[in-house]
């Protein structure tokens, strides 16, 4: 980016909470260029899944019969079985495994994990979400086949699950190859709900669903959801894609900003620099 568009942004002088913890790096540099001024928060850490038995016993099963269908719906997901095969020396037989199944991806993601290995997607979902994923398996011929689900974090996805079980299918696995944990201890996230309340930050980005959960357990659990509320409410509210965007608004919460269709960091700062070139505007 040149100088001269980074000093003409939208985004420069304005505060800008975030969140994000595996790729804080990159989301802030993509702010900082264009000289916003950066809140780091972490809310969340991603970890492997605690009972790693299960997962190494899901890829040998994986392996020895691989499935007719895996739907992937985090592309974490797939490169955390793939660390785990690696550290079991199954990463090769894994691969070739995967080049027998067709794979459901729910967006880009895991087509870009599956990129990473060699391979390609068969399928991806009319719309990076849960609906989306069960408005394309209802277009393709999954009776009577084996199906293997690779799972958002510890989320069991009900929809999701309960779609599949009117469905008469051979064999059903799920698999959870990691999980969330808190990061940033709780003073921090009182003091950002504390900062998002005085009114002190132009704008929260947030890019998962743990960092909602987080926040909101955090404020209920010390009396200030309605100030984080009140807060949220008199500033813009980012959402990555229209997952995160859903769980701002089952939580009661505004959206103000969100890309209009590829969900990636990019198109999420490209979209802030639009939401407050508007506001200055009116």
């Amino acid at each position: 980016m040149s100088e001269k568009h980074a000093i003409d942004s939208p985004l420069k002088a304005r505060v800008i909470a975030l969140p994000e913890s595996r790729q804080l790096d990159v989301l802030a540099a993509l702010f900082e260029r264009r000289q916003a001024k950066v809140i780091r928060v972490p809310l969340v850490s991603i970890l492997d899944a605690a009972d790693q038995v299960a997962i190494i016993r899901w890829l040998q099963s994986f392996i020895n019969n691989p499935p007719d269908y895996l739907i992937l719906l985090t592309g974490e997901g797939l490169r955390r079985l793939r660390s785990t095969a690696e550290r079991m020396a199954m990463l090769e037989s894994f691969v070739r495994a995967l080049q027998q199944v067709k794979t459901v991806c729910r967006g880009p993601k895991p087509g870009r994990a599956l990129n990473e290995l060699g391979l390609k997607a068969n399928i991806v979902a009319a719309s990076p979400t849960t609906p989306g994923i069960i408005e394309t398996l209802g277009s393709l011929p999954i009776n009577g086949k084996r199906l293997a689900v690779q799972l958002y974090g510890e989320d069991p996805n009900l929809p999701l699950m309960d779609y599949l079980q009117t469905i008469s299918l051979a064999e059903l696995t799920v698999v959870a190859p990691y999980r969330y944990g808190d990061d940033s201890d709780t003073t921090a996230v009182i003091k950002l709900i504390e900062s998002l309340a005085a009114n002190t930050i132009d704008m929260i980005a947030f890019t998962s669903k743990p960092q909602i959960k987080r926040l909101v357990k955090v404020a209920r659990d010390n009396d200030l959801l309605a100030a984080l509320q009140a807060g949220l409410e008199q500033m813009l509210v980012a959402a990555v894609g229209p997952v995160v965007a859903q769980e701002l608004q089952a939580h009661n919460l505004p959206v103000d900003v969100m890309p209009n269709q590829s969900y990636f960091m990019k198109p999420l700062v490209r979209s802030a620099e639009l939401a407050f070139a508007e506001k200055t505007r009116s």
